[in-house]
């Protein structure tokens, strides 16, 4: 069982002799079985116990089992004890979802604080036939029946070799001691009415069952690695990403595609959007633009050429004021401010990332906000006033881009749509004395400019 444990690390490569080791040991069966090879093949190692106080005394004596244990071994031990039903009761989670999220979080925290390389479980073969049959009841796709990997960042599974029969049989070979749990025995969890009621009669049909779901595994894992390989090359030619953290997808490109809505899941996966509202996504690509979706922490915009995806992060109206003589600010925007006598005869760059307005006319100190609907200016060269969002529908501005838009306001009144257009009452004439010019330095859209 020790070489079985050794040949298996040196083959996925989940840590080195020089490595700390913080193992998870509940005191169960597996968790003990893993310490005792771990120690004996000369790792250093911490452990983790997690006290969830689901099962009153109990509990409490798996604590003071793991303790017991630690203090034999030499071993450091972190304990945390949580109020599991009351914080799944406040998440709105399952008890069981609500014990595992707990758990990482404290592992993880554990592996930082005291510097440890890796998080070892003590999953086994068994676990694995058993959460393939879970995710094929829940429903899943080909990473749900891809199997339980050996290492996982910075989570590792040296115990993933043997089945709960070897495990067992080792552990009364060197009669080790651990600690029964009552709750192994219930059928009120998924998992345990899977192991107790559904295993057995599979095992009746093909004795062989766990060794063949797991050569299956090991075939549909193969799958899932083709599979994730056409996504990336998907991923690479449809998806523009924006120095703003923003992100657009190529609704031309993606109309090319069989199985659009297999390709749009997975490339919207990362910003929280389900499998319905991709359908939703899916059907809007060929009508008008405009319309918005949502996912928990994102929203999507169909634009003409683009599905547009920005954070949901909102942050309330701020006032960004500018005083006179003021040379440069960098919030919220960068913008450059130089101050210009006016020769009578000045040549004045064209360029929308430039203004020159005459300096004095401009009511200080000038205010950096975002527009408003229903509000109007006079564009450059016009004498009419047009609405903002009308001069944006001329422009051809995507939804984002025009709540990204920022307005310099003198005095109440619009003098530059910043990056677009300076408003017609604030430009330089012959008369004007200084000119006040005005750089954006912020750049263009990165979406625009793989568009374009």
């Amino acid at each position: 069982m020790l070489d079985n444990c050794q040949r298996y690390i040196n083959r996925y490569s989940l840590f080195a002799e020089t490595d700390r080791i913080l193992l998870a040991v509940s005191g169960g069966l597996d968790s003990v079985v893993l310490l005792d090879l771990l120690t004996k093949a000369g790792y250093a190692c911490g452990i983790a116990h997690c006290n969830f106080a689901l099962r009153a005394e109990e509990s409490d004596l798996d604590e003071e089992f793991v303790i017991n244990l630690a203090e034999e071994k030499g071993l450091p031990v972190y304990v945390r004890r949580f109020e599991t039903e009351e914080y799944a009761r406040l998440n709105g989670l399952s008890v069981q979802m609500a014990a595992r999220k707990l758990r990482y979080d404290f592992f993880e925290e554990t592996r930082q604080k005291y510097d440890y390389s890796y998080i070892s479980l003590a999953h086994h073969k068994d676990d694995i036939v058993e959460t393939f049959l879970i995710n094929i009841s829940r429903g899943t796709g080909i990473r749900g029946i891809s199997g339980i990997k050996p290492k996982s960042g910075k989570l590792v599974r040296p115990l993933l070799f043997a089945g709960r029969h070897e495990i067992q049989d080792y552990a009364d070979s060197v009669r080790l001691m651990y600690r029964e749990d009552s709750s192994n025995a219930t059928t009120r969890y998924v998992r345990n009415k899977i192991r107790h009621q559904i295993l057995p009669v599979f095992r009746q049909i093909n004795p062989r069952f766990n060794e063949t779901v797991i050569e299956n595994i090991d075939r549909f894992y193969e799958a899932q690695m083709i599979y994730q390989e056409a996504i990336e090359a998907v991923r690479n030619n449809l998806v523009i990403n924006n120095p703003d953290g923003s992100s657009g997808i190529k609704i031309g490109e993606l109309l090319k595609l069989h199985n659009q809505r297999t390709y749009l899941f997975e490339l919207l996966k990362p910003f929280g959007f389900n499998e319905d509202e991709t359908a939703e996504i899916v059907q809007s690509l060929t009508s008008g633009s405009g319309k918005q979706f949502f996912s928990a922490t994102h929203r999507l915009v169909k634009d003409r050429h683009l599905l547009l995806i920005s954070d949901l992060s909102v942050t309330a109206e701020e006032l960004f004021y500018i005083e006179r003589g003021t040379k440069e600010i960098n919030e919220p925007i960068r913008l450059q401010f130089t101050y210009l006598e006016n020769s009578g005869t000045p040549s004045l760059n064209k360029q929308s990332d430039i203004a020159f307005l005459d300096a004095g006319i401009l009511d200080f100190p000038l205010v950096l906000r975002k527009w408003k609907q229903g509000e109007y200016f006079r564009p450059f060269g016009m004498k009419e006033f047009k609405k903002l969002s009308d001069f944006f529908i001329d422009q051809k501005m995507s939804i984002p881009e025009k709540e990204d838009t920022w307005i310099l306001d003198s005095g109440g009144r619009i003098a530059w749509i910043v990056g677009k257009r300076i408003d017609d009452r604030f430009r330089v004439t012959p008369g004007t004395s200084v000119i006040l010019k005005i750089e954006l330095l912020s750049g263009t859209s990165a979406l625009q400019n793989n568009l374009d």
